[in-house]
């Protein structure tokens, strides 16, 4: 197989969550850019639209669905609408997440339901749904987006939500789970862990989030010495995506300045 064959994505469908924002927007356009056509998944259907438009002056197709991935049937019904427009999934992207950071001693039993619900349900809703449908087809490509924190403790200073870390571990551990038995079935599940972004949860121009608050002081912790951006990722995504990958599953891939490396 050629070099560009293996990482073309041409008739292939990628279901994107939290495709509307950040590095799920760049991520659906990454993939879109490679040739598949793009589902794009929110709660808000307006901000999926925006990417659509973006997707089309491509000359890719796309289609916005809303959806919750913390609701059973909002997710059924997302995937069901998706396979009926594009009649087939053969990539799905789980990049739908929130954070609340709080100390320990003092997060809410709400943050902590809410990160769970979103980060490790969501996730594990959607490969459950989709999932279904690959195991029919005998063909998938899961990449779950875990976080180089969800594998160790992390200074306060750094991240301070214990919910957050805690759920991102459990998509790591889902993510190795789901590849062994689903692997059986040509299904290959991996995982991206992301270092500290400045994009998405942590827009360095939005108040009161981590890059806005601490970003020269986090910069200094990054072996690279500088904060992750929106184009670190589109190599790790398709390649997962993508041909080049069809022996690799169960697998966390750190994309993260060598933070985890510490």
């Amino acid at each position: 197989m050629s070099f560009n064959k293996m990482f073309d994505l041409t008739g292939q469908t990628a279901i994107v969550t939290g495709g509307g924002t950040g590095l799920g927007r760049f991520m659906a356009l990454a993939l879109a850019e490679a040739g598949a056509n793009i589902v794009v998944c929110s709660r808000r259907v307006e901000i999926c639209e925006n990417v659509v438009k973006e997707i089309e002056a491509l000359g890719k197709q796309a289609l916005a669905i809303a959806l919750d991935v913390t609701d059973p049937e909002s997710v059924r019904k997302g995937v069901k609408r998706a396979i009926e427009h594009f009649g087939k999934i053969e990539i799905l992207t789980n990049s739908s997440g929130t954070v609340s950071e709080a100390p320990a001693t003092e997060m809410t039993l709400k943050q902590w339901q809410d990160m769970i619900n979103t980060n490790v349900t969501g996730t594990f809703l959607m490969c459950q749904a989709v999932g279904s449908h690959m195991i029919d087809n005998q063909y998938g490509k899961i990449i779950n987006i875990s976080s180089i924190i969800g594998g160790k403790g992390t200074d306060p200073e750094v991240v301070d939500s214990v919910g957050y870390t805690t759920s991102k571990g459990a998509v790591m551990t889902l993510t190795k789970d789901l590849a062994v038995k689903w692997g059986r079935h040509g299904i290959n599940v991996n995982s991206i862990a992301p270092g500290i972004y400045q994009t998405g949860m942590n827009n360095p121009e939005i108040p009161g989030t981590l890059v806005q608050k601490a970003g020269a002081f986090l910069a200094t912790q990054v072996p690279a010495r500088r904060l992750g951006e929106d184009n670190d990722l589109v190599g790790a995504v398709l390649y997962f995506a993508s041909a080049a990958s069809n022996y690799c599953t169960g697998q966390i891939l750190a994309v993260d300045g060598g933070l985890g490396a510490k």
